[in-house]
């Protein structure tokens, strides 16, 4: 093993050389408070089978790190950390053969493995293959800010061989669950405090934990979005790639419209259409596809686009004022629902709007095994069913259908369909009840 890699090796694994600092060096890299992640339980029931890749992919600062840290450190044993955005460690981690004979003799024992921003890796799916078919006993555990060069490169060679989870930024079900034990007035009133902080900033951990959110917004923005995008995708046009996602947060909720969106740049569609699925494979954006099936037929193919996180596209539009202060309440609201679905689907299930041939429209449409449940959402009130919902009731006869709105809570049946009016504060235990989730967590 080249002297400097394993000098960089073992500062980074410091009981290696005094196994009496573990816990200390296991418990320094929690973040204070520590905030558990819902949802992961299933992943991390997993993360201890040898011989397989898991890996765990979504945005940078999203808290990846920090739950896999947070599964080892309640492990209590010994691992590896590898930091695969150091450039010696990029290097070395080219010949899977060579690295396990070097960890040979630099591990007293195998002990699993955490490779951090595995896509930094120039062939990551084929050095974590390569890994895999040597089976080294233990189990290799992978964090990856982007799946862009994942999935592109590991989704055959790692077929049958990974485990793969996402992590999101905190939902509002996360950044809620301390709440249970205060009463009940006083619970409504924080609920509803931490839900307009929540539409405002949302939910990376190192913006929801601090004093400035605004400015933490800005460095996520400049930092991580621009310069890391610049940097790890060689954006030709950085100021065109700006401006584009200026125009998804200005236009959230719209149908994509690559030709226009060209046009307004001033680069081609193909180079639009990259900039797109870079976001997308980052995180960052997700468009849905339109909803078929039943008696309609939608009128157009072209997908919807929406940030995943409601800070990020805030900071891009510079307008960081509460809800109620809105000249765009209504598409930052869907924005955040979509944020809070997307987080929330159930296993199997994938999300969609509906168009139909009269104009008519739904917002969202959730889609699992055959069953539907359509979403509306509305800032102010919403006595009446809208008419493009009941057009949609009428066509498809969903079980469950969800309104929702900023004032009223209430069930009634029309048409065989549970017709559900509720606040956005209770989108995650609604959705708990309709797919039988765990209210605390995932499916």
């Amino acid at each position: 093993m080249d002297r400097d890699l394993r000098a960089f090796l073992l500062a980074d694994n410091p009981w290696l050389t005094q196994e009496s600092r573990l816990q200390s060096w296991l418990r320094r890299n929690l973040p204070n408070p520590m905030m558990p992640r819902l949802g992961l339980a299933a992943a991390r029931s997993q993360w201890t089978e040898a011989n397989r890749a898991h890996l765990l992919v979504g945005p940078r600062q999203a808290g990846k790190s920090t739950a896999i840290w947070a599964h080892l450190a309640e492990r209590g044993e010994p691992f590896l950390f590898v930091d695969c955005e150091h450039l010696l460690v990029r290097a070395w981690c080219t010949a899977p053969p060579l690295v396990i004979a070097d960890l040979e003799s630099l591990l007293p024992h195998p002990v699993p493995l955490y490779f951090e921003e595995v896509q930094r890796l120039d062939e990551a799916g084929l050095f974590l293959k390569g890994l895999v078919d040597r089976r080294v006993g233990v189990p290799i555990l992978a964090s990856g800010s982007s799946a862009y060069h994942l999935q592109a490169r590991t989704r055959e060679s790692l077929a049958g061989r990974a485990t793969r989870s996402r992590l999101l930024p905190f939902s509002f079900a996360e950044v809620c669950q301390d709440t249970s034990e205060l009463s009940a007035v006083a619970r409504q009133a924080e609920v509803a405090r931490r839900l307009e902080r929540h539409l405002r900033y949302g939910g990376y951990p190192a913006i929801w934990l601090s004093e400035n959110p605004e400015i933490g917004l800005s460095q996520l923005v400049e930092a991580v979005l621009i310069r890391d995008a610049s940097d790890l995708f060689r954006i030709a046009r950085p100021d065109a790639f700006r401006k584009l996602l200026q125009l998804i947060a200005g236009q959230v909720g719209s149908l994509v419209n690559l030709t226009e969106w060209a046009s307004v740049l001033g680069v081609s569609r193909d180079t639009v259409a990259s900039y797109l699925e870079i976001l997308e494979s980052s995180h960052v954006v997700a468009s849905i596809s339109p909803y078929i099936g039943g008696k309609r037929a939608e009128v157009t193919s072209r997908p919807k686009v929406y940030l995943v996180d409601s800070g990020i596209r805030n900071r891009l539009l510079h307008d960081f004022r509460p809800l109620s202060e809105r000249q765009d309440a209504g598409p930052l609201l869907e924005n955040w629902i979509f944020s809070e679905l997307w987080k929330a689907l159930p296993e199997g299930a994938s999300l969609h709007f509906w168009r139909g041939t009269s104009g008519s429209e739904v917002d969202f449409v959730i889609e699992r095994g055959g069953a539907i449940v359509p979403i509306e959402v509305k800032v102010g009130s919403l006595p009446q069913i809208p008419r493009s919902f009941r057009s949609f009731l009428d066509a498809h006869r969903p079980l469950a259908a969800l309104l929702i709105n900023g004032a009223i809570e209430r069930r009634d049946r029309v048409s065989g369909t549970e017709v559900i009016w509720l606040r956005p504060e209770h989108l995650k235990e609604t959705l708990s009840e309709l797919f039988t989730l765990d209210p605390n967590g995932g499916p």
